[in-house]
C-alpha cells in the first residue's frame, strides 16, 4: 500500500514538473519564426488578390468557356504540370477540366505557346506568369511571352 502511494506521489510530481516547465519552453520561441508567421497572412492576402486579378483579366480577354474562372484555374495548373513532366497529376486535372466543360483545344494551344518560348526563365519571370500569358493569348510569339504579363512586348525592327 505504501508503494502504491509512493508511485502516485511520484506521478503527481512528474506531472507538476511538466506543467511548470511548459510555459518556459513556450517563451523561448525564435523571434525570426514569430516574424515570419506574421508575414505569411499578408503574403497570402497579396497572392489571393493577384489570383483574383488574373482570373478577372482572363474572363475579360477570353471569350467562351476558356475564360471561365474554373477553366482558367484548372487549365493553367494543368499546363504547368505538363511542362514540368508531372503527367499523372496533369491527367487528373484534365478529368476535372473536362467535367466543367472547358475546351481541350485551349490546353493544346497554351501548351504549344509555352513550348515555343525560350525554355530559360529570366530571374524576374516565373513559369506561372509565362503560362498565364500564354493562356490569355496562345498565339504569342516567342519574344512576346518574355515580357511581363500586362505590359506590351517590345520588338526590335
Amino acid at each position: 500500500m505504501a508503494s502504491s502511494r509512493l508511485r502516485m506521489y511520484a506521478a503527481l510530481l512528474i506531472a507538476a514538473a511538466l506543467v511548470l516547465a511548459a510555459p518556459a519552453r513556450a517563451q523561448s520561441v525564435d523571434p525570426k519564426a514569430a516574424e515570419q508567421s506574421r508575414q505569411q497572412p499578408a503574403d497570402a492576402t497579396k497572392d489571393g488578390q493577384k489570383q483574383v486579378d488574373q482570373l478577372a483579366e482572363a474572363a475579360r480577354r477570353i471569350q467562351g468557356p476558356a475564360g471561365n474562372p474554373e477553366c482558367v484555374w484548372l487549365g493553367e495548373r494543368m499546363v504547368g504540370l505538363l511542362y514540368r513532366d508531372d503527367l499523372d497529376t496533369a491527367f487528373r486535372h484534365l478529368d476535372l477540366y473536362d467535367r466543367f466543360g472547358c475546351p481541350g483545344g485551349h490546353i493544346q494551344a497554351t501548351f504549344r505557346c509555352l513550348v515555343r518560348q525560350n525554355p530559360e526563365l529570366k530571374a524576374s519571370e516565373t513559369l506561372n506568369a509565362r503560362v498565364h500569358a500564354c493562356w490569355i493569348d496562345p498565339s504569342l510569339q516567342p519574344n512576346a511571352a518574355v515580357a511581363a504579363p500586362g505590359q506590351p512586348a517590345t520588338t526590335n525592327r
